[in-house]
C-alpha cells in the first residue's frame, strides 16, 4: 500500500515496515554490550531503565552511554555519535564544558549544600536580572519545580484557584499542565498517571494563537495566571503568530491574569531567551535545564510589582511551610555551576556560533525535501530545529500533534541512529551546542537524504 505524498513522492507503508525491522536487527546486532546491560537492568531497575520515559528511544533497548565531550559521545559498545539530542535541552551547552567542569570540581571540593548562599547566588541574581529583564530571583533544582512553585505563589497573590495552559504544552511534571482539547472538550492527556484531581478542575485549556479562546477564558477572571512557552516546542516548533504576545500581555493585564513565560526550552533563541530577544514583559519567568551545564537547577524571577506581592503575601515565620523551595533548592553546587554557565557557556559568542549551524541545518533538510517533493516543513528557534510531516507550518498544538506519524518517524530515528547521529525522541527536533561543528550538520543532511531516499525507492 502507498500513501501519496506529493505527485513526486510516495512512501509505501509494508516498505517502511520492513525497513524498521532492517534497522531493528542492525541495532541489536551493532549493540551486544548495551542490550546484555539493559536485560540485566530489568531486574533492578522498572522497566530496565533509571528515568520512565527512557524506554522511547528508537532502538528496542536504549544505548548506555560510556563518555561525552562536547557534541558527541560514545556508548559501551565503542560506537560514537553526533548528539543533536543535548539530553533535551539538559546539555545545551555541549558535554562537560571546560568552564563548567573546573567550577563544579572547585565547589565540590569546599561542600556542595548547606542551606545558606554563597557569593554565587549574588552573581547568578544579577546576571539573570540582566539577561531577561526581571528584578528578583529564586533558585530551584528543576524547571517543573520552578514552574510548580510560581504557579503557587500566582495563585496565593491572586485568590484564584485556576490556571491556564495552552493544548499539547508541555511545563515538565507539573499537575495542571497534563491536560489536553478533545474534539473542544478539556480532558487529561493520555497517559497521565494517577493524576491528584482531573485537570479541568484546576486548567482551562485553548489553543495556541487563537486570541478569541483566551479572550474568552479570562474575561471571569477567575485564572490566577497564564502558564507559556513563547514558542510552543515539545510538540514541535510552533511559532506565535505576528503580534499575538503584545496581545497576550495585553488581556492577561486587562484581566488581572499573572503572565508566567517558560523559557526552559526556549533559552534556545539567545542568551536571554525569546524574552529577552523579543522584549517580552512576563510577571514571572520561569527557566531550567541548561543553566548549570547538566547540574541539576533552575531559577524563577518576578518584576518588581510580582515580587511586592509575593513579600505582602508571604511572612517570614511561614517561609519554610509554604510548598515552595525545598532542603536542595539554592544550593551551592547549582549556583557554582550557573554562575560557569552563564559566565562563560551561554555567552553570546556561544549564540553567534550555534544559530548559524541551526540555520545550515534547516537549509540541509530543505534541500532534501525540495528535491523529492515531499510535503513536509521544517521549523527554527534560535539554536533549535525541527521538520515535520505536514506542507505548512502548524499554528498551534492540535494542528501539530495531528501530523505526527509514528512510524515515520521511528523509522528516521533509528536510520540516523544506526549511522552515528541522535535525535531528539518523540519528535524531529536536533539543538546544536557551542561545540557543534558544520561538518556534524553536514553529516546529518546526508544520512536525512539516504534515509528518505530509502523510503521512496521501491
Amino acid at each position: 500500500m502507498k500513501t501519496n505524498i506529493s505527485n513526486q513522492a510516495a512512501i509505501d507503508r509494508d516498505q517502511l515496515s520492513s525497513l524498521i525491522a532492517k534497522e531493528q536487527t542492525r541495532f541489536e546486532e551493532t549493540h551486544p554490550k548495551s542490550k546484555a546491560l539493559f536485560e540485566e537492568s530489568k531486574q533492578y531497575l522498572l522497566g530496565g531503565v533509571p528515568m520512565n520515559w527512557m524506554v522511547r528511544w528508537a532502538g528496542s533497548f536504549p544505548i548506555f552511554v560510556d563518555e561525552a565531550s562536547g557534541a558527541h559521545f560514545k556508548d559501551v559498545d565503542g560506537h560514537e555519535y553526533i548528539d543533536l539530542c543535548l539530553g533535551d535541552t539538559g546539555a545545551m551547552t555541549g558535554h562537560a564544558p571546560k568552564a563548567s567542569q573546573e567550577a563544579i570540581v572547585a565547589r565540590i571540593k569546599k561542600g556542595t549544600t548547606f542551606m545558606l548562599p554563597t557569593s554565587d547566588a549574588l552573581w547568578v541574581g544579577k546576571e539573570l536580572t540582566r539577561r531577561f529583564g526581571l528584578k528578583y530571583w529564586q533558585i530551584a533544582m528543576t524547571a517543573t519545580d520552578a514552574n510548580r512553585f510560581s504557579i503557587r505563589l500566582a495563585r496565593k497573590i491572586t485568590g484564584r484557584k485556576l490556571i491556564l495552559v495552552f493544548n499539547w504544552c508541555y511545563h515538565g511534571t507539573v499537575d495542571e499542565t497534563f491536560i489536553t482539547l478533545e474534539d473542544g472538550i478539556a480532558v487529561p492527556r493520555k497517559g497521565n498517571l494517577g493524576p491528584p484531581v482531573d485537570p479541568s478542575v484546576t486548567t482551562r485549556v485553548i489553543e495556541f494563537n487563537d486570541l478569541n479562546a483566551l479572550e474568552k477564558a479570562l474575561a471571569s477572571k477567575e485564572v490566577a495566571c497564564v502558564l507559556a512557552e513563547p514558542v510552543m516546542t515539545n510538540i514541535g516548533i510552533v511559532h506565535p503568530a505576528p503580534g499575538y504576545h503584545e496581545a497576550l500581555r495585553e488581556i492577561t493585564k486587562r484581566t488581572g491574569t499573572l503572565l508566567i513565560i517558560d523559557e526552559t526550552h526556549t533559552i534556545c533563541s539567545g542568551p536571554g531567551g525569546y524574552t529577552q530577544l523579543h522584549s517580552l514583559k512576563p510577571d514571572i519567568l520561569t527557566v531550567g535545564k541548561p543553566i548549570a551545564s547538566g547540574i541539576p537547577a533552575a531559577a524563577y524571577g518576578f518584576s518588581e510589582e510580582t515580587a511586592q506581592r509575593i513579600r505582602d503575601n508571604t511572612p517570614v515565620d511561614e517561609s519554610d511551610t509554604s510548598g515552595i523551595g525545598g532542603t536542595l533548592a539554592g544550593n551551592a553546587l547549582s549556583l557554582a555551576a550557573m554562575r560557569a554557565t552563564l559566565e562563560h557557556v551561554l555567552t553570546d559568542s556561544a549564540y553567534e556560533q550555534t544559530i548559524p549551524l541551526a540555520t545550515r541545518f534547516v537549509e540541509g533538510v530543505e534541500a532534501v525535501i525540495g528535491e523529492f517533493g515531499l510535503p513536509w516543513t521544517v521549523q527554527q528557534l534560535g539554536c533549535r530545529a525541527e521538520y515535520w510531516f505536514r506542507k505548512t507550518p502548524p499554528k498551534n498544538g492540535g494542528e501539530a500533534a495531528a501530523a505526527i506519524d509514528g512510524a515515520l518517524d521511528l523509522y528516521m530515528h533509528l536510520y540516523a541512529l544506526n549511522r552515528g547521529i541522535l535525535m531528539t525522541p518523540f519528535h524531529n527536533m536536533a539543538l546544536m551546542c557551542p561545540a557543534t561543528t558544520a561538518s556534524d550538520i553536514d553529516r546529518h543532511s546526508t544520512v536525512f537524504r539516504a534515509a528518505v531516499e530509502s523510503l521512496l525507492t521501491s
